[in-house]
């Protein structure tokens, strides 16, 4: 019997955090527990954009990057039975908070360390090619921290539970979300 006949959802997940949290490989297993299908709002971007999110930041601007990311997540909003993995920035624009809360899904942020981050993201190279720096710093712990203390109070404003992923193998932090569920 699926998982989630057995838990009865039949709502959707959104997975918020930090780049480098496991946002999209947590999501991906879970998405795979739950027989739900998974999307993540960057790919909805990249594919509908056909360009990277670095180039986007890097020919139009974030303004420009940001109102697409909205239109994208008010789309996934409305997904049902689905594992959503949003932007670690998509929660900054109240547009997008206001959506994530009326679509009555279930919000779990991925916490991690600031630290682990980083050396994930400097070991991604894939995040290196196609992300864009958000700080001066570049990639580094000091951009990272740096931006967490900004996004960090809004991911706890929008979650319904939080869990610390820093030392959480991906199949190890599913067990862990569907207890959160």
């Amino acid at each position: 019997m699926p998982l989630q006949s057995i838990i009865g959802a039949v709502m959707s997940v959104i997975l918020i955090g930090y780049r480098g949290s496991g946002k999209s490989t947590t999501g991906k297993k879970l998405a795979q527990k739950l027989w739900q299908k998974f999307v993540d709002t960057d790919d909805l971007i990249i594919a509908r954009s056909g360009r990277s999110i670095r180039e986007i930041f890097e020919t139009d601007g974030e303004a420009a990057f940001r109102e697409l990311e909205q239109q994208v997540v008010k789309e996934a909003m409305g997904l049902q039975d689905h594992v959503i993995a949003l932007g670690g920035g998509a929660v900054l624009a109240e547009a997008n908070r206001q959506a994530i809360r009326e679509s009555g899904h279930r919000v779990i942020y991925l916490r991690c360390d600031p630290d682990v981050l980083s050396q994930r993201i400097a070991g991604d190279a894939a995040s290196q090619a196609n992300r864009p720096a958000l700080t001066p710093t570049g990639s580094s712990t000091d951009e990272v921290k740096q931006v967490l203390a900004v996004r960090e109070p809004i991911y706890r404003q929008v979650r319904h539970a939080e869990l610390d992923v820093t030392h959480l193998s991906p199949d190890d932090a599913v067990v862990y979300i569907v207890r959160l569920m």
